[in-house]
């Protein structure tokens, strides 16, 4: 075998395992009582995301890890004040109670620093500087958002689990969070993100098939999902898409009730409702 066909064989080896991690990642929100976790485990962790990439290099965020039990549950508290204004304000959402924190081994949190969307491109040209402004946020968060990406995958290599809390990014959660652990303005937590040992297997979550994702040398409109699917996720779908833990939709038992017209939709290469041309 050559030199090359070895190289790629390699290569194929790190894709294989790579995919694996992904796969097994999961958000978990029933850890095992009792555990605890090492520091070095947890630098690793860390570690996995001082690698993601960033705009302009800037490395706009900085990783805190809570693994006191003491502040841990200070930091529970947050939440479930978080969780219960969902519940109050947020009508429809299908919001968890964040009790399961409590079994947590530690928590990471992703802090992105705005002041570094100094960095990205700005506009020189007045007529222009709306466009170019809105830009940088989205490069800010993508760069938070890899970060996030490679502590969950870290976190899953590491053997353990974890779940993935948006609502730091909330003005109100931030603040109390910024109160308790000190971090200081503009510092915002993008991502809270609990770790733990599962307390039960857990299977795959639903994904739309990849034939469905993938669009050759140009975007193929007959994909685009069309607002009615959209309508349909949200106001039926949607709390038994992010929960039930099956890869399949099609092996749901109920899934022609809970899917309906839009089953070829859920699961197939089309994306419009069954029996009817788009």
């Amino acid at each position: 075998m050559s030199e090359r066909a070895v190289a790629q064989a390699d290569h194929t080896v790190d894709y294989d395992a790579l995919i694996d991690v992904m796969r097994r990642r999961r958000s978990v929100r029933r850890f095992e009582k009792g555990r605890q976790i090492d520091r070095d485990t947890l630098m690793r962790i860390a570690e996995a995301a001082r690698w993601a990439p960033t705009g302009a290099n800037t490395q706009c965020f900085d990783v805190l890890i809570v693994d006191d039990p003491d502040m841990r549950d200070k930091v529970l508290e947050v939440f479930l004040r978080q969780s219960n204004r969902l519940i109050a304000h947020v009508k429809g959402f299908p919001a968890v109670k964040k009790t399961y924190l409590a079994n947590t081994v530690a928590i990471v949190v992703v802090l992105g620093d705005p002041r570094w969307k100094a960095s990205f491109p700005n506009a020189t040209d007045s007529d222009w500087e709306d466009e170019y402004h809105a830009n940088n946020e989205n490069i800010l968060l993508a760069s938070i958002g890899a970060a996030i990406q490679n502590v969950q995958l870290a976190v899953t290599a590491c053997g353990l689990t974890s779940a993935w809390l948006s609502g730091g990014g909330e003005a109100t959660t931030n603040r109390e969070l910024s109160d308790l652990l000190g971090y200081p303005d503009p510092l915002i937590a993008y991502g809270t993100i609990p770790i733990g040992y599962p307390e039960k297997d857990v299977s795959l979550r639903w994904r739309r098939p990849v034939e469905q994702i993938v669009h050759w040398n140009g975007y193929e409109k007959d994909k685009l999902r069309p607002q009615e699917l959209v309508d349909f996720y949200v106001e039926k779908l949607r709390p038994f898409a992010m929960y039930r833990g099956v890869e399949e939709m099609r092996d749901w038992e109920d899934f022609e009730e809970k899917a309906g017209e839009w089953a070829d939709a859920l699961t197939g290469p089309t994306v419009g409702p069954r029996g009817k041309d788009r």
